[in-house]
């Protein structure tokens, strides 16, 4: 898992790309990144498979701010990233998330 930040220069915005590895995704069909910049939605932000059989996807994210989010495989497993800033509980499913800060 990989989460790699590049600052805009002309706005005040960061383009954030999310990458999962072929191990961590366990030959999946299709994965998703879901959080609260596009509300929680699972269909929203579909990831790109690659290659080599990872996925990935970037976003421009308004600069000063955190993120929550996580990982959608296939519909139905949840995944946290390993290399995000940190992370915070989430009383909705009873977990922790994933943060971004940008």
């Amino acid at each position: 898992m990989s989460i790699k930040k590049q600052s805009m220069k002309t706005e005040p915005s960061c383009k954030v790309t999310f990458k999962l590895s072929k191990n961590m995704v366990n030959n999946a069909r299709h994965v998703a990144l879901v959080g609260e910049f596009n509300n929680w939605n699972a269909s929203s932000t579909p990831m790109k498979k690659l290659k080599d059989g990872s996925f990935s996807t970037s976003l421009k994210l308004e600069a000063g701010r955190e993120y929550q989010f996580r990982y959608l495989i296939d519909g139905s497993l949840w995944e946290n990233d390993d290399a995000a800033d940190k992370y915070a509980y989430s009383e909705h499913a009873s977990c922790d998330n994933s943060v971004v800060v940008v």
